[in-house]
């Protein structure tokens, strides 16, 4: 194996362990976002896009290279000529096998990049969407609260105005109670009025008959005095 051959065979070996650190199950998105936000990744920060994008054009030219040597060795002249030397056939066999052993490794490490990528994306995300998970459940609790607390004052409010309608109610009746106290005594108030005018009214009469009896007894006296004293000889 040449020297680039084996340097992509030692990167492919490195993405297939990070990949599975990766994917251990018992270290959480929020570990691997205290991880990540080491200071070492902010300073890798910048070189980061350009180190990716210049791997993957490496891994790419080196996987058309080996497409172009397995179809180079698998071709039918190779095979021509294997067929009349059997030293040759050997030769292309290994030729062929050794490119499909590159292709392998360039296509495994080239799709294996890619996916390391994305799963530290996706870790991202997931770290951030359960911290956002965790604000928006304590939030929820304390919307739970609150609602749970105007329900209680709401249920409050309600028992205070049952009571105040009960009392009112009472105090209505009572008032009722005492309106036809009222109405009865002031029903007593007018009759002993009517009874007050009524007998008014006969001492007045009467007060008239005695006034009228005595202007006629006066009448009369007059009457008496004016006679001569031959008449009250007379008499």
């Amino acid at each position: 194996m040449t020297l680039q051959w084996t340097a992509v065979a030692l990167f492919l070996y490195a993405e297939i362990a990070v990949n599975l650190i990766l994917c251990i199950p018992f270290i959480s998105a929020k570990r691997w976002r205290l991880v990540f936000s080491w200071r070492i990744w902010n300073w890798l920060a910048p070189y980061w896009n350009k180190c990716f994008l210049t791997m993957i054009m490496v891994l790419i030219v080196l996987f058309l290279d080996a497409v172009r040597e397995v179809h180079k060795y698998s071709g039918p002249e190779p095979m021509q000529d294997a067929k009349v030397n059997p030293n040759v056939y050997d030769h292309v066999h290994m030729k062929l096998f050794r490119a499909q052993r590159n292709l392998y490794i360039s296509g495994f490490s080239l799709f294996l990049w890619l996916i390391m990528r994305r799963v530290v994306t996706l870790l991202n995300q997931v770290a951030i969407t359960l911290e956002d998970s965790a604000c928006l459940q304590v939030q929820m609790d304390r919307t739970v609260k609150a609602a749970q607390q105007h329900q209680e004052d709401n249920i409050r409010l309600k028992q205070a105005l049952l009571d105040e309608e009960k009392s009112t109610s009472a105090k209505n009746q009572q008032l009722k109670l005492e309106a036809e106290q009222l109405r009865g005594q002031l029903k007593a108030a007018e009759a002993a009025v009517r009874q007050s005018q009524a007998e008014v009214e006969a001492m007045r009469r009467q007060a008239k008959g005695l006034a009228q009896e005595y202007d006629r007894l006066l009448s009369e006296h007059h009457q008496l005095q004016n006679q001569s004293p031959t008449d009250k000889k007379d008499l």
